[in-house]
């Protein structure tokens, strides 16, 4: 038995300060067992951080999460009997998802010794991801390697 129709996606109200549902969701994302307030607290103060420095919080924000984003990855696909690793483009949601999983994974992998808050880990994150350079960019360009490498099975696509 399978269910019909399309599923409807729950829409996310905006943040309070910057409405912005695309940092809504990222904050939904930081959150941890339920916390929200918590978890606006740690990016908004990551948000000062940047802001120190001279830099617009939310244009870094969205260019980070831009630059982080990506343009290929691998899907494995079965082919009589074999599984095989096919690069497909990574569209919509799914990278915008990918890009926030990813910054956040990254700033929280960032060393304690150096940073005291998850703020300034998130902050120095995000600048890092805005120039192009860091973890989260690291994992974009290794998703990207990967797909090349695999260019070879692309006429396995569906």
């Amino acid at each position: 038995m399978s269910r019909t129709g399309k599923i409807k996606r729950r829409s996310i109200e905006n943040d309070p300060q910057f409405n912005n549902k695309l940092l809504a969701r990222f904050i939904n994302r930081v959150m941890k067992s339920g916390k929200k307030s918590v978890a606006q607290k740690m990016v908004y103060n990551a948000f000062e951080i940047i802001q120190k420095k001279n830099m617009e919080p939310l244009n870094v924000f969205q260019t980070a999460l831009s630059n982080v984003g990506p343009r290929m990855e691998v899907r494995p696909r079965r082919v009589g009997g074999a599984s095989y690793q096919v690069p497909t483009e990574v569209r919509g949601e799914r990278k915008v998802a990918l890009s926030i999983r990813w910054l956040i994974e990254a700033a929280r992998k960032r060393s304690s010794k150096e940073y005291h808050t998850f703020a300034d880990k998130l902050a120095a994150e995000l600048i890092d991801a805005y120039n192009n350079t860091g973890e989260a960019i690291r994992k974009r360009d290794m998703m990207l390697r990967n797909a090349e490498a695999n260019k070879a099975f692309a006429h396995f696509r569906w």
